[in-house]
């Protein structure tokens, strides 16, 4: 996994592969948005809201430990063994949007989860046990890395998959 010397290393990473990302979609068609292509396990839409259904989990997780309820991850309702369920929900809760109504929620989520990081002393984001929420599971992870793994990684991944949906949308 990535390292980051820092929080604006981590901050410029999150930015520029958020813009990498969602630039992708600047050129679907509406009517295309939930369109399934063989080979790519999600629908434009899907992939969008996938993101933000995670971006708002660790914005609700953080806002849980401040009014000093405790968080359970990834979702009350869900479990770590039923993450399909917890990406079915995410696409329920945004199926009625358009894409660049799911675009323009994404950036604004981007921007809150900036703020978030920006907000973190360096300890809290580095050092294990900076947050409840991120020691909740026996990973014992730093903040950073959940940022990391609930942005910037899916951000690459999910540019391939919709790169690769384009592509054959094209074909």
């Amino acid at each position: 996994m990535t390292e980051y010397k820092d929080k604006k290393e981590l901050m410029d990473e999150i930015l520029n592969r958020a813009e990498l990302f969602i630039d992708e979609f600047s050129h679907i068609r509406e009517i295309d948005k939930d369109k399934t292509m063989d080979g790519v396990d999600r629908t434009p839409a899907q992939m969008v809201a996938y993101q933000l259904g995670w971006l708002n989990l660790l914005l609700q997780w953080e806002e849980q430990e401040q009014q000093g309820i405790t968080v359970i991850t990834p979702h009350p309702d869900y479990k770590w063994n039923n993450l399909g369920g917890l990406y079915e929900s995410f696409y329920r809760q945004y199926e009625t949007y358009s894409l660049q109504e799911l675009c323009g929620m994404f950036r604004k989520t981007v921007e809150k989860i900036l703020d978030l990081t920006e907000g973190y002393t360096d300890a809290q984001l580095f050092q294990a046990g900076g947050r409840k929420w991120a020691a909740s599971t026996p990973s014992n992870w730093p903040v950073w890395k959940w940022i990391h793994i609930n942005t910037v990684a899916p951000f690459k991944s999910f540019r391939t998959k919709i790169r690769k949906w384009k592509k054959l949308n094209c074909s």
